[in-house]
């Protein structure tokens, strides 16, 4: 099939060459994106808490960390499918690495500065089956997944404006449809450390993330003849390239893995971000008269007390805000802010990347996560269910890449 040659991927890393090419910072974006997080975390330090201010702040460090090492998970998985480039899933397995040896002993110990913590440990069944394919499709149909939706909406990226669009429909959707589901045949939840032990669980999640590893090392020199390295991040060196970027993809797994470390020692929980689209949603759909409390979804206690309180009390949505404020403070740092941001999107990529951000925010809700909820949170948790996403949803994006063509999006490999 045809592919359109006039489509960029903006969800993979940075060339060289671009760096060469941009700007200088845009100094007004930059001072705008700075006022918006002090309001922010003045906002919410007086009227929620100023440990929920921190979360915010680290929210916006996310944020920066996504848009400059351009740390993708759609594109990490598409160029494996299309190239058997692996460097992306390399980089994910680091991650995953860095953050078990953090989770570890905060799940062992169980609570921290006075409050329980908890991974991402979910039960395995038809919904996380059926949710992850879902999901893994609709992230390469919309061209990008729940993080990359963020970073690319603060980033200039008016797609990612239209992906949450269909994020918040597709969760409110899947909150409706979530009880259907938990009936269908499902495992209880499986813990590597539970089944095994500390150092067994620990040593078994490893395995796996060795094999992932060094599979798709020698994959990819068989099939190229060379390996892309995940230490490269263009030219330039110092604090230049910490505020111009591009950073590399090992740098952002390290800081992503602290990231989501400190705000499971913050919250008791590991980063998430779908939940507040269907929080979100679901306010709307309440203000209009849909009775969503109705549905067993938003009966249970934590859930229930989310829809009726501020929405930046829940941490979910201060995260996926500052990341967003966090993409845009880096995109003009940078110097890569688009003009003008509300550019023509041709018609088939916009239905698209709406009917892409509905599979994806009905899919997560379902799987009890996305590619951050449970596939990062679910593998650094040392469950079953991380682990059974990522192949779900990895077939999803194998159906997904072949419908790209079809939307005027283009295959072509980082």
């Amino acid at each position: 099939m045809a592919v359109s040659n006039h489509v960029v991927n903006l969800d993979g890393p940075t060339t060289a060459k671009s760096v060469n090419e941009r700007r200088g910072s845009n100094k007004g974006l930059l001072v705008f994106a700075i006022i918006l997080f002090l309001v922010g975390t003045l906002y919410i330090g007086f009227s929620i808490s100023w440990l929920q201010a921190l979360l915010f702040l680290v929210g916006g460090i996310l944020g920066i960390t996504l848009y400059q090492a351009r740390y993708g998970f759609t594109s990490a998985w598409r160029n494996f499918i299309v190239a058997r480039r692996g460097a992306g899933l390399r980089s994910h397995m680091v991650m995953f690495f860095i953050a078990n040896i953090l989770f570890l002993p905060l799940l062992l110990r169980g609570h921290i500065f006075g409050h329980p913590v908890t991974g991402s440990v979910d039960p395995v069944g038809l919904s996380v089956f059926a949710g992850s394919f879902l999901f893994g499709l609709g992230m390469q149909v919309a061209d990008g997944c729940a993080s990359g939706t963020l970073f690319h909406s603060g980033g200039g990226d008016v797609r990612g404006a239209l992906t949450i669009l269909g994020f918040i429909v597709g969760s409110v959707l899947g909150s409706w449809n979530f009880g259907w589901w938990q009936s269908t045949w499902q495992l209880q939840p499986i813990s590597f450390i539970q089944t095994f032990g500390a150092a067994g669980g620990f040593l078994f999640n490893l395995l796996l993330l060795a094999i992932v590893f060094f599979g798709t090392l020698l994959w990819e020199r068989r099939r190229n003849g060379n390996v892309k390295s995940i230490l490269a991040s263009g030219d330039g060196l110092g604090w230049r390239r910490v505020f111009k970027g591009p950073w590399s993809l090992l740098a952002g797994s390290v800081i992503l893995a602290i990231g989501n470390a400190v705000v499971l020692m913050i919250t008791g929980n590991a980063w998430g971000v779908t939940f507040a689209f269907a929080l979100v949603g679901a306010k709307i759909a309440q203000a209009v008269g849909i009775p969503v409390t109705h549905w067993g979804y938003w009966q249970t206690p934590t859930n229930a007390h989310a829809l009726h309180a501020n929405v930046f009390a829940n941490s979910t949505m201060a995260l996926d805000v500052s990341i967003i404020l966090g993409a845009l403070l880096a995109a003009s740092m940078s110097g890569r802010f688009p003009k003008p941001y509300f550019r023509r999107i041709p018609t088939r990529m916009t239905i698209a990347v709406i009917i892409g951000g509905i599979m994806m925010g009905y899919g997560a809700r379902i799987a009890f996560g996305c590619n951050i909820g449970a596939y990062f949170d679910g593998i650094a948790s040392f469950s079953l269910h991380g682990w059974a996403w990522a192949v779900f949803g990895f077939i999803g994006s194998l159906v997904g890449v072949r419908l790209r063509p079809i939307f005027t999006l283009s295959n072509k490999v980082d």
